[in-house]
Formats: C-alpha cells, sequence, structure tokens
C-alpha cells in the first residue's frame, strides 16, 4: 500500500486547542484527517484558561469567536494592574482587529474546537488510548494503535501523524523527541471558582514574590490565581478540605484589592494547582510525524500563553502538511520550516518566562510584565496580518 493509499492523509493525537485546530484546519484543506482522544471533552483540564490578544485575534480569523462569546463566555475590555504602591484599570485598546479578550471555560472551548473541526470534515474519535505508533520497513511512522473505552484494540494508519497531547505527550515519548531548550523553575500555581464577585475585567497584582489575579469566565465566575515560588504555598497545599481559605488567606497578604473582592462571592469549585512545571522545547518533526502545542513546548503559566501558542503552532503546522503531504514541496523540509517558525515566534515569551519565574523585585518584575504585553502586541498584530485561512469560508458556515 502506497502513503497516498492509506485510510487517513493525517492522525491527530489528542483533541483540545491544538489539536482540534490543527484537525480542522487540515480539513477544511481537503485532507483526510481522524482526531483522536482518550476521553471526551466534557471535562476542564487543568488550565486557568485566559486567551491573549493574540488567541482573540486567532479566533476571530478562524469565524469561532463569536461563538465562544455566544457560550456564555464573558467578552472582557478592561484590565486592573495591582502592585504595592496601589491598582489601576484600564481600558483594552483596540489593536489588530480586536478590543476584547476572553477567557472561555476549557471544556466549553475544547468542546466547540472539536466541533467545529468536525463540521471541517475531520473525524472524531473521542474513546482511544494511543499506545503505540505503527512504521513502515524505513522507520517512518505511519499510523498509531489505541486501545478503545471497551478495552478493545484499533490501527489508524495514516501518511502522517500529530501529537497534540498534551505536556505528557505519548506521541513525544514513542518517537523520543529530543529537547532542545530547557530550564528549571519551582513555582506553585493554584486556582478555584469564585461566583458573584464584582469583576469587571482581567486583573494581575505583583508583589513579593507573589503574582496573582482573575479572569472572569462562564456562569458569573472568576478564574482566581497565584502563582509563588513553591515553598511559599506550603500553607495552601498543605490545607486539605480548607484549601480554599487558605489561598484567599493568601491573597490577603499579597493581593488586598483583589482579595477583597473575592471575598464578596464564594467559592464554587475545589482550589486546584500545579507545582514545578517543565519549561522546555522538543524537536517538532521526524519522519511522518510532529508535535504541536504543549507536546512540543511548554513554559510555566507565569506568562499566560498557552492557549495562544496553540493556536499559532497549529496553524503553522496546518500549513506545512498542507505543502508537505500535497507535493508543494517534500514534506521534510516543510516540517523543518514549521519548526523553525515555531522557534522564532516563541523566542520573547520563553526568554521572558525563564526572567519572570527567577521573581525580580516586584519593579523589575512589572517591567517584565509591560515588555511582555509589547511582545503580545506584537505577535497579535503578526497573526492578523496572516492571510485569510483556506477554506474556512465554508466551514465556518457549516
Amino acid at each position: 500500500m502506497s502513503q497516498r493509499d492509506l485510510p487517513y492523509d493525517v492522525v491527530v493525537v489528542g483533541a483540545r486547542c491544538a489539536g482540534a485546530t490543527t484537525a480542522r484546519l487540515l480539513a477544511t484543506r481537503g485532507l483526510r484527517v481522524a482526531l483522536v482522544d482518550r476521553a471526551p471533552l466534557s471535562r476542564d483540564p487543568l488550565s486557568t484558561h485566559g486567551i491573549a490578544r493574540g488567541g482573540v485575534v486567532q479566533l476571530s480569523r478562524w469565524g469561532l469567536l463569536d461563538r465562544v462569546l455566544e457560550s456564555g463566555a464573558p467578552p472582557v475590555r478592561e484590565v486592573t494592574f495591582g502592585a504595592p504602591a496601589g491598582e489601576r484599570t484600564v481600558p483594552l485598546k483596540a489593536r489588530a482587529g480586536v478590543d476584547l479578550v476572553v477567557a472561555p471555560r476549557r471544556r466549553v472551548l475544547d468542546a466547540l474546537l472539536a466541533d467545529a473541526a468536525v463540521h471541517a470534515g475531520a473525524e472524531l474519535r473521542a474513546d482511544l488510548a494511543v499506545d503505540g505508533l505503527v512504521r513502515d520497513g524505513a522507520g517512518r511512522v505511519t499510523g498509531v494503535t489505541a486501545r478503545t473505552s471497551m478495552g478493545g484494540h484499533v490501527v489508524l494508519r495514516a501518511r502522517h501523524v500529530v501529537g497534540a497531547d498534551g505536556l505528557r505527550s505519548t506521541v513525544a515519548r514513542l518517537v523520543d523527541a529530543e529537547t532542545t531548550c530547557s530550564f528549571a523553575a519551582d513555582l506553585s500555581l493554584f486556582y478555584l471558582y469564585v461566583r458573584g464577585a464584582p469583576w469587571r475585567g482581567f486583573e494581575f497584582h505583583v508583589a513579593d514574590r507573589a503574582f496573582s489575579g482573575v479572569f472572569p469566565t462562564h456562569d458569573d465566575t472568576g478564574c482566581v490565581w497565584i502563582v509563588r515560588p513553591t515553598a511559599l504555598l506550603d500553607g495552601v497545599r498543605a490545607a486539605g478540605a480548607r484549601r480554599d481559605a487558605a489561598l484567599l488567606s493568601e491573597l490577603d497578604d499579597v493581593a488586598v484589592p483583589l482579595a477583597a473582592r473575592a471575598r464578596v462571592g464564594h467559592p464554587v469549585s475545589k482550589v486546584r494547582g500545579v507545582r514545578a512545571l517543565p519549561n522546555h522545547v522538543r524537536r517538532a518533526h521526524g519522519a511522518g510525524w510532529s508535535l504541536v502545542g504543549d507536546a512540543g513546548y511548554h513554559r510555566d503559566p507565569i506568562t499566560g500563553h498557552g492557549i495562544t501558542d496553540a493556536f499559532r503552532d497549529a496553524e503553522l503546522l496546518a500549513d506545512a502538511l498542507t505543502d508537505g503531504l500535497g507535493g508543494a514541496r517534500p514534506e521534510a523540509s516543510a516540517l523543518a520550516a514549521y519548526e523553525s517558525a515555531r522557534d522564532v515566534a516563541l523566542a520573547d515569551v520563553f526568554r521572558l518566562t525563564r526572567e519572570l519565574t527567577a521573581f525580580p523585585d516586584p519593579a523589575h518584575f512589572v517591567e517584565l510584565q509591560l515588555e511582555l504585553a509589547e511582545a503580545l502586541d506584537r505577535e497579535a498584530t503578526q497573526l492578523a496580518s496572516r492571510p485569510e485561512p483556506a477554506g474556512l469560508d465554508a466551514a465556518s458556515a457549516a
């Protein structure tokens, strides 16, 4: 069987942000795409889910922003910045064609993106846990093996496999993807949802070795979060059933106005958190495979850029695979260009993440945040200037 005779052109492993977006963009261009995940997309993964301007630009370009807003995610048009000297609220300026940011719950966003992929022609299998790769005699990846939710076993053969299966990517492990750049940072992040508080917009509060804030989201709730060096959040980690009270008490010490607003409402979720997440860039392609989203590049959430990264890189990869599988240029050359473009695009945020996770004094931390904001606005402008994605008009109308 030749490569072109395989049942699928692309199998995308991982059906959340990066995977669903990649699948949709490929399907709109006529490729045969299978989108697989180990479980239905009805649960929120660990994520504070604030989307930076560049991610909103992408949703708008792809005809999906109105759907996100119609789902009940509130449009945010002002940002509050808090520091030891006080706080300041500023309107969000219209740039790169958008005048808002948004923070949809991930279970809503991920399902919306997967539905859009299916409408574009991708086949969704949300009951497959990939456990192996299929290779041809030359070692090229030509598909995946997977277990079904009922204990069965299936083989999906394809011309190319995309690993979009997150930080602990099975595909990255199976292809032994090399780490090309990394650094360590022992920070912890905790968050919970608070309903009924007077959230007006995004908030970011800086204090000595503390960064906290809120992202208003669905159901009149706000995702209230705090990032600190791990040792300084031991009290939250050890609080057991009283973690919500411990988190709010922590905010009392480092972000008084934020804590006061949070206490007007009431917690409606358990506290979730992560510690010492890795900061690394992986090689993004090989013979018959590629990585996108957190599978290929991950950094501490202190810079809050994961969803925008996923959207940006999904489009870069879809462009490369369209060319490589369609014969416009050699696949290896197209994928090498994808990895190069990704690495250039991520460089500023990766560097700033390294500097911010060192928690310099608050004045310098604020300077770095301003530099980050400038970098994100530049990226949003670049994304807005990209050509309109092929085929999305028809897919959006479906």
